[in-house]
């Protein structure tokens, strides 16, 4: 099995610019957060343009599933932003592939200490190879399918919804 990750931004791949005093983005850390993590299964990178995921537009999504559409690898792994990683998730649910699609990020990015950046990747990348085709999200240790999951603003956290029929 091979993975792919795709890169697109939000707070896990953000940097702090001392000088401005605020969080932007430069290079991604995934090269780095790869490498830190040992992973032994292989692993392809994909750096789609970083953004914090309040700036992602219809475009940007079609852009992310352009990418698992024409990826190679069954099993996908997504650093998004986590404020509309429901968004995304859910274009990526409609399109109904036929590959393993979790989506993950950051509530702190991983320059700074504490954040739950590179556990939540780790944690994406081991359950990208057991989970059934679909797409789900992956956060602080939890696994939700995608149309069962909201983030809950006032806690930072996400947790599970009830399906809609």
């Amino acid at each position: 099995m091979t993975l792919r990750i795709i890169a697109t931004g939000g707070t896990f791949d953000k940097h702090y610019d001392e000088i401005a005093g605020q969080l932007s983005f430069a290079n991604s850390h995934l090269p780095a957060v790869i490498a830190r993590a040992r992973l032994t299964v292989p692993a392809t990178l994909e750096e789609l343009p970083l953004l914090d995921s309040l700036d992602m537009q219809d475009i940007d999504r079609r852009r992310v599933l352009a990418s698992c559409d024409r990826s190679e690898e069954n099993a996908i792994v997504i650093i998004h932003g986590t404020d509309t990683m429901q968004d995304t998730a859910r274009v990526l649910g409609a399109a109904q592939l036929a590959k393993t699609i979790v989506l993950t990020g950051a509530m702190i990015p991983y320059a700074i200490q504490g954040s739950d950046a590179q556990f939540n990747f780790g944690f994406a990348c081991g359950v990208a190879q057991v989970l059934t085709h679909g797409v789900y999200v992956a956060m602080n240790g939890r696994v939700f399918p995608w149309d069962q999951v909201q983030k809950n603003r006032v806690a930072g956290v996400f947790e599970p919804i009830e399906p809609q029929d």
